[in-house]
């Protein structure tokens, strides 16, 4: 893909910028708490609708189908027709999405919401984080995907300790659904307002924030050098182990470690909660250290443990918890901001897209296969030990993100390199 811009760098002041990581960041709230308030309604859905593991996991893999379908041709639209109008569309769709799925009590009727809420909740991720990319790249970028990164997982920490917040609605798998489709609007919201932010940048201080294409050229697509594709399977690897695990942590927690479901609730919200404070410590740091290729290795190695403690350990259960902790605040604060320096600018709708769309194919598989592994072994609280094939799966895709890290960081090392290595941070 070729891709022109006739734009003039002229920059907006800081409080404008920081306004737009504002708006945006309310969009992405919005957003992770409908995705994640499936969380604490997971035993529910086992119980009240008769849903086995393998449903839940498809659950997922309806979700992330759409996000297949739709993130390729996502990336192109925002590189087409700007930030602005991509965040407001997507936005609606993932909000429909959210409504979808508190309003259908069948697993058919379910996954069609799921469906929908992938068509608008991934390229939703993408159009944000372009957006962050492009108006903060050397310039606290990884602090700033940070901040963002937080106040979503703010959403995500919402959602987890919902049964402990509006406990009174979990009477049934239905009123908090409701509830995440409420929460939903806010999504629309902040990208009406972000879109509105962009068009005074645009007409006050003549900054042309959307890339102007001209030609599409497929094969170019894909042309991306070695750290790039480093970086996606990383990105695949960590996820397809951190978010399917997340769906699957409630009951996890229950049966192998006979915690209450609002205690196994609050469990998984540990990992957001932590990484709401840790990330955009973690983003500053390498801001001003450089060693992302260093560090991404670092975060991706605690993965292993952290599985294998859950799996085998006789500690509290809060230890491989907050290791897993430290991992999402840790790669996350780096993987994301690192796109924007090893690809140009003007392709970085197309480079996340790309890249969440490989992390989509890597996730869905996983989902499925941890519910058919815990089907398979016969996992539940009567029979704990079903669960350790399935952890052990986590564990081995936290050793395939580790090696991606360790390569990446050799690459790194090398003259001529992207500079991940480096300080990047401009005042």
């Amino acid at each position: 893909m070729q891709i022109v811009s006739t734009q003039k760098k002229i920059e907006p002041p800081n409080h404008f910028r920081w306004s737009v990581l504002l708006f945006v960041s309310m969009a992405m709230f919005a957003n992770y708490y409908v995705f994640d308030a499936l969380n604490p309604v997971c035993p529910l859905l086992e119980s009240e609708l008769g849903f086995t593991q393998s449903q839940i996991g498809l659950l997922d893999t309806a979700y992330n189908v759409a996000a297949l379908i739709v993130l390729l041709i996502g990336g192109i639209i925002i590189d087409r027709i700007g930030t602005k109008r991509s965040i407001v569309i997507f936005a609606f769709i993932a909000a429909l999405g959210g409504l979808f799925i508190a309003l259908f009590p069948s697993h058919i009727g379910m996954m069609i919401g799921r469906f929908v809420l992938g068509v608008g909740s991934e390229p939703l991720i993408v159009a944000a984080t372009t957006i962050l990319g492009k108006w903060f790249k050397a310039k606290q970028l990884s602090f700033a995907m940070a901040i963002n990164l937080s106040i979503a997982r703010l959403g995500s920490v919402a959602a987890d300790n919902s049964r402990n917040i509006v406990g009174e609605l979990f009477t049934s798998w239905q009123p908090p659904l409701l509830l995440a489709a409420s929460v939903g609007i806010l999504c629309i919201l902040g990208g009406l307002i972000y879109a509105i932010l962009e068009h005074k940048a645009e007409n006050k201080y003549s900054l042309g924030l959307a890339a102007q294409t001209d030609k599409l050229v497929w094969k170019d697509m894909f042309k991306f050098d070695k750290q790039y594709w480093l970086i996606v399977g990383l990105c695949v690897t960590f996820y397809s182990a951190i978010f399917p695990f997340r769906r699957f942590a409630n009951i996890i927690f229950i049966d192998m470690h006979s915690v209450s479901p609002e205690t196994a609730a609050f469990l998984n919200g540990l990992l957001p909660l932590t990484a709401m404070f840790a990330t955009p410590l973690f983003g500053l740091t390498v801001d001003y250290i450089g060693r992302r290729a260093l560090l991404l290795t670092v975060g991706a190695f605690f993965l292993i443990p952290s599985f294998l403690l859950v799996a085998y350990a006789h500690l509290p259960i809060w230890m491989p918890v907050a290791m897993l902790g430290i991992s999402f605040s840790l790669v996350p604060a780096i993987l994301w901001p690192s796109v924007a320096y090893l690809v140009d600018e003007s392709r970085l709708g197309t480079a996340y897209a790309l890249m969440t769309f490989c992390q989509q194919i890597g996730w869905g598989i996983t989902s499925w296969l941890i519910g058919t592994t815990n089907d398979i072994f016969s996992a539940s609280v009567a029979n704990a030990q079903g669960y350790i094939p399935g952890l052990w799966i986590f564990a081995s895709l936290g050793i395939m993100g580790m090696l991606c890290a360790y390569f990446l960081w050799r690459q790194e090392r090398r003259p001529n390199s992207h500079g991940l290595e480096t300080i990047t941070v401009k005042k």
